[in-house]
């Protein structure tokens, strides 16, 4: 199973917003923080905005932040929302499905998987909180470049 780069995004904006709940932050510093693309991360935050996961606030001073508390943030809820489509095999077109004994198989796998981000919310994520916030806002900075995705 591979997570798409829009749920890695999506991920990414939740830890950036909840290392500081109560601040207000643009979707141009998150890009700068993470080194990506700030016109795609302006889809995955208006999605995000629309599952209501983020809030954001208009006008001059505006920004986003999260909606909701970090602990009530379920990973998994999340990446169900974000993920088009969670198919491992094309049993569908099988020809051999009607007899085969891979689609319970792989059926309780995606289960198992998605059992496992169940368990964890975004305050989980984010149990070292002031590392997070010292790495997105380093000393005399307004970002620093994150590489990497979900680990």
């Amino acid at each position: 199973m591979r997570l798409t780069r829009y749920t890695d995004y999506a991920v990414r904006v939740l830890m950036h917003l909840g290392t500081d709940p109560d601040r207000l932050a643009s979707i141009a510093e998150i890009a700068h923080a993470y080194d990506i693309s700030q016109n795609h991360l302006m889809k995955v935050v208006h999605d995000l905005g629309k599952a209501g996961y983020v809030a954001s606030v208009r006008g001059r001073g505006g920004g986003i932040r999260l909606a909701r508390p970090p602990e009530a943030i379920r990973i998994g809820e999340v990446i169900r929302h974000t993920e088009e489509g969670f198919t491992l095999t094309d049993c569908e077109n099988c020809v051999i499905a009607p007899a085969c004994g891979l689609t319970p198989v792989v059926g309780e796998a995606l289960a198992a998987f998605l059992a496992v981000f169940d368990r964890y919310t975004l305050a989980d994520l984010l149990g070292q909180r002031d590392a997070l916030r010292g790495l997105f806002h380093p000393a005399g900075e307004a970002g620093a470049a994150l590489g990497g995705g979900l680990h």
